[in-house]
């Protein structure tokens, strides 16, 4: 990231190839849109061009990165006006494109994993993304999301409570 910042931004190219799956990841699994997910990664990789200079060398490179990603995420509907719902009707809950299913086991714990993380409040679901799919630390996941570290892990700690009585639920039917 020193290099794209000093104006080497061919170096970008080494960074996309590293973190695009990630990224497309994080997205995918707040939308549930191939579509979307493929265009806010676009404009991730767009905005790190744009705020370079914005980067801090103290702080690691991958928060700053789902920072930019989760303000791409919040403007897209904030400028929509539509505000991200949790899915809570079973016909309601995507079913996995087979590009994505190939990149995963096709078994059915999984499967039912993914429906009811897709059932989870969006603020869940974000929280678990960072700390838990990005293995970000809490303190990295506060400074993103605007709050304490003790927040964070309070907020994980719920989010995993109504998965797991999701998960549950899920799999009795």
């Amino acid at each position: 990231m020193s290099r794209v910042q000093s104006g080497n931004l061919r170096q970008l190219s080494v960074l996309f190839e590293r973190y695009k799956k990630p990224i497309y990841g994080f997205f995918f699994r707040l939308t549930y849109n191939q579509g979307l997910s493929d265009d806010f990664t676009q404009t991730v990789f767009e905005r790190i061009i744009r705020y370079r200079k914005s980067y801090n060398k103290e702080y690691s490179f991958r928060s700053w990165l789902f920072q930019i990603a989760r303000n791409v995420h919040f403007d897209h509907f904030r400028h929509q006006k539509k505000i991200l719902q949790p899915l809570t009707e079973q016909n309601q809950i995507p079913v996995l494109q087979t590009s994505v299913l190939a990149q995963i086991e096709h078994r059915e714990q999984l499967q039912n994993l993914e429906k009811a993380l897709a059932m989870l409040t969006p603020a869940y679901r974000e929280v678990l993304l960072l700390t838990r799919y990005q293995k970000l630390k809490y303190e990295e996941v506060g400074r993103i999301i605007g709050c304490s570290e003790g927040a964070v892990k309070l907020k994980v700690y719920r989010a995993i409570q109504q998965l797991r009585r999701l998960f549950f639920k899920i799999d009795t039917l």
